[in-house]
Parts: structure tokens; sequence; C-alpha cells
């Protein structure tokens, strides 16, 4: 039986894990640089 304490510990350490990872996995898919229109004329 694992202890209450240690439960506690490991859900706090995956939700700090999983802070920001799908906004990280957006930015490697897609990038953060904004597409820009080149020699229009």
């Amino acid at each position: 039986m694992v202890s209450r304490t240690r439960v506690t510990r490991n859900k706090r350490n995956a939700k700090k894990t999983k802070m920001g990872a799908r906004r990280k996995a957006q930015n490697r898919n897609k990038g953060t640089t904004p597409k820009f229109k080149i020699h229009l004329d």
C-alpha cells in the first residue's frame, strides 16, 4: 500500500510535468513565427 503522502506528491509532480505540454507540442509542430506573404507585386 502506498502512503497518501507519496500519492499526493506523485499527483503534484505529474501536474507540473504536464503543464504547458499542449502549448509546447503546438509550438513544435507549427512553430511560433507567423507566415509572411513574400513578393506581393
